[in-house]
């Protein structure tokens, strides 16, 4: 019997011969079940469980203990699929830095993003990005949370920039954000307009808080060209700056949002902004992804669409 270090010792074309039974054991061993491995590689679960069969003989040993109701991996299995993992993520990521770089970017483009800036700066420009490059498939994940995009298994994420890890590469994806209170004129006609940032302390304010987190959404406003947080109180809290700028339209209460996620609510007058002579810029919403690889073609493609859509910038 061998053990899976006689992987170190193989052939070029012993190790042609077992590449495709790899993949296939370690999508078996992401599932734990041959079916739904056979479904994700577009093949039979008879063909995925013979492939399995040949390289458990091929290696000499056992890989996975299976029955006919549960599939778990050997102790042979688990030091296969840790050891394989970094290769095979090595030889994907090879494969895609060889094309990165021609004219027609492919692929699947996974990005995590927080709402807003999804809202205002992506989901606008997506028809011309998706008809512009017909070979990339577009994933969103939106969360309030910063997520580590590695761990996740994401291309990129879109966060303001002083939230992304110092770790990441960063990219502008669009002009300074404001951050402004709104209100609905009813809201304003019965409990009056705020006319200083202390005022809000009367207010029914919305407060925001994430849902990882345990304070609140500070309320920063300028106030004799120094910056004031104030400590508002309100009968309602979200998690999500959507809520409370549609529980702001609804009379609910005074919300803060970033200016440009609501403007065609001021537009239209279903929001007022109110102490806009106190509001101050907040930052800038960033693209970011991990500096210790090459940006994927399908990445950066998308990176300067979004920027060029949105803000013209200086290379």
């Amino acid at each position: 019997m061998t053990s899976t270090n006689a992987l170190v010792d193989l052939t070029v074309r012993d190790l042609q011969a077992r590449v495709p039974g790899l993949l296939i054991f370690q999508c078996v061993a992401q599932h734990l079940n041959f079916a739904r491995a056979a479904g994700d590689l577009k093949v039979t679960p008879t063909a995925v469980s013979k492939s399995i069969k040949n390289l458990e003989a091929q290696m000499g040993v056992r890989l996975f203990n299976r029955n006919t109701r549960s599939t778990a991996l050997t102790e042979s299995g688990r030091k296969l699929l840790t050891n394989l993992q970094p290769a095979l993520d090595q030889i994907r990521y090879s494969l895609e830095s060889a094309t990165s770089d021609t004219e027609h970017p492919a692929g699947l483009l996974r990005i995590n993003s927080a709402f807003v800036p999804y809202a205002t700066l992506v989901e606008p420009h997506l028809p011309s990005f998706l008809a512009k490059y017909p070979e990339i498939k577009f994933e969103v994940s939106l969360d309030s949370n910063l997520v580590d995009i590695i761990e996740s298994g994401f291309d990129a994420g879109i966060r303001l920039g002083h939230a992304v890890q110092r770790d990441m590469v960063i990219a502008r994806l669009g002009p300074v954000q404001s951050l402004v209170a709104v209100a609905s004129p009813d809201y304003l006609e019965k409990h009056g307009r705020p006319s200083h940032p202390q005022d809000l302390l009367n207010h029914r304010c919305i407060r925001q808080r994430f849902a990882s987190q345990t304070r609140f959404f500070e309320w920063t406003f300028s106030v004799n060209g120094k910056p004031v947080v104030i400590d508002v109180d309100g009968q309602m809290v979200v998690d999500e700056m959507r809520l409370a700028a549609s529980a702001a339209v609804k009379g609910i209460g005074i919300a803060y949002v970033f200016r440009q996620f609501v403007e065609a609510d001021i537009k239209s007058g279903a929001l007022n902004v109110v102490l806009e002579k106190n509001s101050q810029p907040r930052g800038m919403f960033h693209i970011y992804y991990p500096s210790s690889r090459q940006m994927p073609g399908k990445l950066r493609v998308f990176i300067d669409h979004i920027r060029a859509a949105n803000w013209q910038m200086p290379k």
